[in-house]
C-alpha cells in the first residue's frame, strides 16, 4: 500500500469513490499549504479551508473529520510523492555511482517541488496526536531507508566501497536530511544556488566522503 492509499485507509470517510476521495483530499492539502503557512495552523479555521478548497463546510467534512486529519494528509502526500520519485529513479537504468547520483537528484527535485509543503511539516508535525505523528516519523524512516537499501545493493554489486552498515546508515540519513534543507533553507540558498547547482554540490560531497571511505 502507497502513502496516498495509506492515508485513505486511516482517515474515515463516507464517500465510496476512492479516486474522488483522492482528488478532493489533494484540493484540501494544497488549500492547507497555503493557509497554514500564512497565517498558521492554529489561526487556520476550517471555514476558511473551505472557503480556500472551493467546497462547503459540509463537504469539508465529507473527507476530513479535523484539521488534524488534514495536517497528517499533508505529510504523507509529501511522503507519496518523495516515494514515488526515488522509486522511479531506482528503476532507470543506470549504473553504480551514476544510479546512487540520479537517487539523490530526484529526491532533491521532490523536496524542491514541494518545499512549502515539506517547510510546513517540520514546522507543524508537532501539533499532530501521538498516533499520527508516529505514522508520520514511520513514513519519514521508509524514505531514508530506500536510500540506505539502494547503496546497500551497490555495495553488494561491488559497485560502492565495502562500506559499514552503520556508515550507509548515517549516508542514508544526511542524504534525507539535505534534500529538506534546500526547503527550510532556501531563503538563503535559493540566492546563491540553483536546484541543480546545490544537488551537483551536495552530491558531490557525498560521493567524495565514499571515495575517501574506499582508501
Amino acid at each position: 500500500m502507497d502513502q496516498k492509499d495509506r492515508g485513505i485507509k486511516e482517515i474515515s470517510t463516507q464517500i465510496k469513490n476512492q479516486d474522488l476521495v483522492r482528488e478532493r483530499r489533494r484540493q484540501i492539502v494544497d488549500a492547507a499549504v497555503k493557509l497554514f503557512i500564512r497565517f498558521g495552523y492554529h489561526k487556520t479555521t476550517t471555514r476558511a479551508l473551505a472557503r480556500e478548497t472551493g467546497l462547503s463546510i459540509g463537504s469539508l467534512y465529507e473527507y476530513v473529520s479535523t484539521k488534524d486529519d488534514v495536517l497528517y494528509l499533508v505529510c504523507i502526500a509529501i511522503h507519496a510523492e518523495v516515494e514515488r520519485g526515488v522509486k522511479e529513479a531506482l528503476a532507470r537504468p543506470s549504473e553504480g555511482r551514476a544510479a546512487l547520483a540520479e537517487v539523490i537528484r530526484e529526491y532533491f527535485l521532490v523536496c524542491d517541488r514541494m518545499s512549502d509543503h515539506v517547510l510546513l511539516m517540520y514546522q507543524v508535525t508537532h501539533f499532530l496526536p501521538d498516533k499520527w505523528r508516529q505514522q508520520v516519523l514511520q513514513a519519514e524512516l521508509r524514505i531514508t531507508n530506500l536510500f540506505i537499501d539502494a547503496m546497500r545493493e551497490l555495495r553488494e554489486a561491488g559497485k560502492l566501497p565495502q562500506l559499514a552498515d552503520h556508515t550507509i546508515n548515517l549516508i542514508g540519513h544526511n542524504i534525507s536530511v539535505l534534500g529538506h534543507t534546500w526547503a527550510y533553507r532556501r531563503w538563503y540558498f535559493a540566492k546563491n544556488f540553483t536546484i541543480d547547482s546545490y544537488t551537483e554540490q551536495q552530491t558531490a560531497f557525498i560521493m567524495s566522503f565514499l571515495e575517501e571511505r574506499q582508501l
